[in-house]
């Protein structure tokens, strides 16, 4: 049996909720394969952490890491306790720039048994891959000068490489979904980086002459999201169009709550990085309310990318079955308690055998 040394980082929030139920999940699973196991490592890094010791996690912290197979995080951020810039940089950006998890993988789908806010959803089922590593998000920039003259410069910064890298990760993607890439852009608007983010695409779509292509400004995009969903299949997207695009991707489903995540590493030299969209919510943080879906969804994507499709399968049907019996939290339309969902989900494991993949 392989034993998968997994570093836990609950972190924020209702992160130290919904990573415990989402562990049990992938225990249970785990158990049911037979194959396979897990052996968790959780450590206390956060803003919590940071109110003790001055930083998010310790120096030593990304070594640390890097002796594990994946990590398994659950939110990053307390306003009230850390500003979200130092806390993200801190933690969660520093993981995924360090490990070199250059590729973000966000799914969004209309689940069996969930209503979507849209009048007529039509069974979408998108991926969204988003340059992980550079783009908007560089830290690239400076501010100088003070009142009326203050400047602040941000320098969004776009290399072949990582944009070739995202881009064919997601014709990778497509070719085994339904064989279709939409590029999102914004060339009319950004005269410089989106017309290479455009040339690139153009020079990757050669190699794959089998998926269809489409180009999308990112403004009508975003509008085409809500309008027909049900259209795309695979989007290649920016650092800040991909964070942008995927949380519209959770509203669509019904919640941002349930929305998963995969930070990657494609070269599988440093651990991939597994969390869900959803932040820390600390006005629901303690009180048991939070929705467990979308780090246990975030779960069935480690479960995938360590090869496990079969197990992951099963706790997407867990999950789908669990909505279909109206058993929901409070941002669904439910009064269902994270314990609800967890042990329901739990029961479906224990009760059926069958696969659907």
């Amino acid at each position: 049996m392989h034993t998968y040394k997994i570093a836990v980082i609950p972190g924020d929030g209702i992160g130290k909720e919904v990573v415990p139920a989402a562990i049990e999940v992938l225990d249970a699973v785990a158990k049911m394969d037979g194959t396979f196991q897990f052996e968790w490592t959780e450590f206390p890094w956060g803003c919590d952490y940071y109110s003790t010791h001055g930083e998010m996690m310790p120096k030593n912290g990304i070594d640390t890491l890097k002796q594990f197979d994946q990590i398994f995080l659950g939110a990053v951020g307390m306003p009230e306790l850390v500003p979200d810039h130092i806390s993200l940089w801190g933690l969660l950006i520093k993981i995924r720039r360090e490990m070199k998890q250059s590729i973000n993988v966000r799914p969004a789908k209309l689940l069996k048994g969930l209503e979507s806010p849209l009048k007529h959803p039509n069974n979408f089922d998108i991926t969204v891959v988003r340059e992980n590593s550079e783009g908007e998000y560089s830290e690239s920039g400076g501010r100088i000068h003070q009142g009326d003259d203050e400047i602040a410069l941000q320098n969004a910064i776009f290399t072949r490489k990582a944009t070739e890298r995202a881009m064919r990760y997601a014709f990778e993607l497509a070719k085994n979904s339904h064989g279709h890439v939409t590029s999102a852009t914004k060339s009319n608007g950004l005269t410089y980086s989106m017309p290479f983010w455009d040339e690139v695409f153009s020079v990757v779509k050669q190699d794959y002459p089998d998926i269809d292509t489409t180009v999308n400004h990112i403004d009508a995009l975003a509008a085409f999201f809500v309008m027909k969903p049900d259209t795309f299949d695979v989007i290649v997207a920016s650092n800040l169009f991909g964070d942008i695009l995927t949380d519209l991707g959770g509203a669509i489903m019904g919640s941002i709550g349930i929305a998963p995540a995969a930070n990657l590493n494609i070269e599988r030299e440093y651990p991939s990085m597994f969390e869900p969209v959803h932040g820390s919510a600390p006005d629901l943080a303690g009180q048991g309310l939070a929705n467990p879906i979308g780090q246990i969804w975030t779960g069935k994507m480690m479960l995938d990318f360590l090869g496990h499709h079969e197990a992951g399968a099963r706790v997407m049907n867990a999950i789908e079955a669990t909505l279909e019996r109206g058993i929901k939290t409070g941002d669904i339309g439910g009064t269902a308690t994270l314990v609800d969902v967890k042990v329901a989900i739990l029961q479906y494991l224990q009760t059926h055998e069958e696969v659907t993949l």
